[in-house]
């Protein structure tokens, strides 16, 4: 039978103090939200998100995934219950948007707990650091006792280290007869997801907890939380990229994006950004200060130090791109190089060429944007002003300090600068 992920995702998340939902929110470049319907992916053969009403943001982060809306924000087991009509007749899991950083490992050792049959409902538990205001586990013969609130519990409930972490699976017919006999009998009228731990109970039910890594289980309720959930991402993002064979000179001063790829004896200087939509193939070097985002880095390419790579840049194998140089939607060849104080942009640079320090195309009329095209083994004198549409053949040499308007054929010398004249003792 197939198993089925709920995620609520349907807090407006005030203390975040912005116009953002709180599921909307990014870490390592990825909304709250996505991280989870990513990792669910891998685990769940169906995935239904709960969003609060006039969410159409979080809507659209949910997709392909179903959506349902919880016209009236009642509680936790009331946002769960919106979802019972895609329960399916498998277990079923619940998570929380603003609990972004569960595995699938998790996830699935989430699930195999509860197929294991001994217990009918399990609990996703932590031990935190500082177990602080988090709701106790209680537990007795290896199974869950009760669940106490730090607000209700004695001194000695509160040593106990640990904590409920949110999350729970258990199938779904049970789920749907728990989920309608959860009551609001609370200060806010509200209907607790973890109440369901109580009427199992009450009907001879056993629940266990299985418990997960506490950096998996952060919750985030504003944006000091956001914050140290981010570190603890990036320090998870870290620790796998030293194991697939990434250097990091001070991995502590590196940042990823949740889909960064890097392929094996990719060297890493110190202070690398990472944006979204990274690959960098085995054998290149990153150096310090470069930031990268949306772009492809071929085998054994220089990068840096202090380059930017923006969207739809893609270096050849053996290229580099030195410091000061930008790079946005331009391809550079096999072995091309880019050294110095350069902007190359909307381009395909040939394999070969160099372009001296300084050298920009001038890609935007102020209406369109237009493509400079430079051909195999050209020489790009500095301080060049290529004003795009145009074309450098193969070959070529450009004069240096060059402003040039109209296509060069191959293996053609151009020169599109003033000639120097000397005017004698007129300097003083």
């Amino acid at each position: 039978m197939e198993n089925t992920a709920v995620i609520i995702a349907a807090g407006l998340g005030t203390r975040m103090k912005s116009s953002l939902a709180k599921a909307a929110h990014k870490l390592a470049g990825r909304e709250m939200l996505r991280h989870l319907t990513i990792a669910a992916e891998e685990v769940f053969a169906r995935v239904v998100v709960v969003v609060g009403p006039d969410m159409p943001a979080l809507e659209a982060l949910a997709a392909p995934h179903g959506v349902v809306v919880q016209a009236e924000r009642l509680g936790t087991a009331h946002a769960a219950r919106q979802a019972e009509e895609q329960f399916g007749e498998g277990l079923v899991a619940v998570f929380y948007a603003d609990n972004p950083l569960v595995s699938p490992a998790t996830m699935r050792s989430l699930l195999a707990r509860a197929q294991a049959g001994d217990a009918g409902l399990v609990l996703l538990a932590m031990t935190p650091p500082d177990a602080g205001k988090y709701g106790r586990l209680v537990m007795e013969h290896g199974y869950v006792s009760r669940i106490v609130e730090y607000a209700d519990a004695t001194p000695e409930e509160r040593r106990i280290a640990l904590c409920n972490a949110g999350g729970l699976a258990g199938k779904a017919a049970d789920m749907r007869r728990w989920l309608a006999a959860v009551k609001a009998e609370n200060t806010k009228g509200e209907y607790y997801l973890t109440d369901i731990a109580a009427i199992a109970q009450a009907e001879g039910v056993k629940v266990a907890a299985l418990e997960a890594p506490y950096a998996e289980c952060l919750g985030i309720n504003s944006r000091a939380e956001l914050a140290a959930a981010e570190a603890a991402l990036q320090t998870r993002l870290r620790e796998a990229a030293l194991e697939a064979g990434v250097s990091m000179l001070a991995p502590e001063t590196v940042f990823f994006s949740a889909d960064t790829l890097l392929g094996a004896d990719v060297i890493v200087g110190p202070y690398v950004v990472f944006g979204p939509g990274v690959t960098v193939e085995s054998g290149a070097e990153i150096k310090a200060f470069s930031h990268l985002e949306g772009c492809f880095v071929a085998a054994g390419a220089l990068i840096g130090p202090y380059a930017r790579l923006r969207p739809g840049a893609n270096i050849g194998p053996g290229a580099h791109v030195g410091n000061f140089v930008e790079i946005k939607a331009a391809t550079l060849g096999a072995g091309a190089k880019a050294n110095h104080l350069s902007y190359i942009g909307d381009a395909e640079i040939g394999p070969g060429t160099n372009i001296g320090a300084g050298t920009i195309t001038c890609n935007y009329d102020g209406k369109a944007k237009h493509k400079t095209k430079i051909g195999a083994k050209v020489f790009i004198g500095s301080n060049t002003a290529l004003v795009a549409p145009i074309t450098v053949g193969d070959g070529a040499l450009v004069a240096a300090g060059s402003t040039l308007t109209g296509d060069v054929a191959p293996n053609t010398l151009a020169l599109g600068r003033a000639r120097q004249v000397n005017k004698p003792k007129r300097a003083t």
